[in-house]
């Protein structure tokens, strides 16, 4: 094979890192599913479970804690690898530097989620109804974590938010802020010990995440539709 010919059949630079790059973001596309699956499936057969009552978070106790412990940590190192497709998707574009970021502490603290494991309370696997009067150092640790990757989640859409109004497409961004509203207002209910809050904080928490699957997929397909 000649030089011409081996550089005609071997893919550029530019294709290579776009095929990386469009691999990249489907970690994020799958790593929310994924933690919403396991949770909510958690949530409809687990003896004593009331979603009402429970956060998601709870699930990680018990003989089946197992399997919400891996959602969080493999849903989490997801979206950091995500992350770093986003940064590819969306460098030099508006809101090209501060998305991934966040995206990626998002991630961080998802890991951080599952290795920290909120106890049982409020009548879930035999405790005592109400909430303990004072909270295990792992609970505290989860609380923290979660309270670092809903943060940055909220930040992550807005920022998102920004970029499809520069980018012209109207309604990407107010579904972008919808999503990051949805789950500001959820988890701050929720964090006030208001009714019905830990449904609010999964309902907003859920939709967050969605959205930011449904933007690595959108991101994905304009990377395929290129032709890298």
């Amino acid at each position: 094979m000649s030089a011409d010919q081996s550089t005609a059949t071997s893919p550029s630079p530019a294709a290579r890192t776009a095929t990386t790059t469009r691999a990249l973001l489907a970690c994020a596309v799958v790593g929310a599913p994924s933690w919403i699956a396991v949770s909510l499936a958690q949530a409809a057969t687990r003896e004593g479970f009331d979603l009402t009552r429970h956060p998601l978070s709870m699930l990680a106790n018990g003989d089946l804690g197992w399997l919400q412990i891996t959602a969080f940590v493999l849903a989490g190192t997801l979206a950091v690898l995500g992350a770093v497709g986003l940064r590819g998707a969306l460098r030099g574009a508006p809101g090209g530097t501060w998305a991934p970021r966040l995206v990626g502490v998002h991630g961080f603290g998802m890991i951080a989620a599952g290795v920290f494991v909120m106890e049982p309370s409020d009548g879930f696997l035999g405790t005592p109804e109400g909430m303990p009067e004072t909270l295990a150092w792992h609970s505290v640790g989860h609380m923290a974590a979660g309270a670092v990757a809903f943060t940055a989640l909220i930040a992550a859409c807005y920022v998102l938010g920004h970029h499809f109004a520069r980018a012209g497409a109207p309604a990407a961004a107010l579904a972008s802020r919808i999503a990051g509203t949805a789950l500001l207002l959820g988890n701050g209910w929720a964090m006030t010990g208001g009714a019905l809050g830990s449904l609010t904080l999964a309902v907003g928490a859920i939709t967050a995440m969605l959205w930011l699957s449904f933007t690595a997929a959108r991101l994905h397909r304009g990377l395929t539709g290129q032709g890298g």
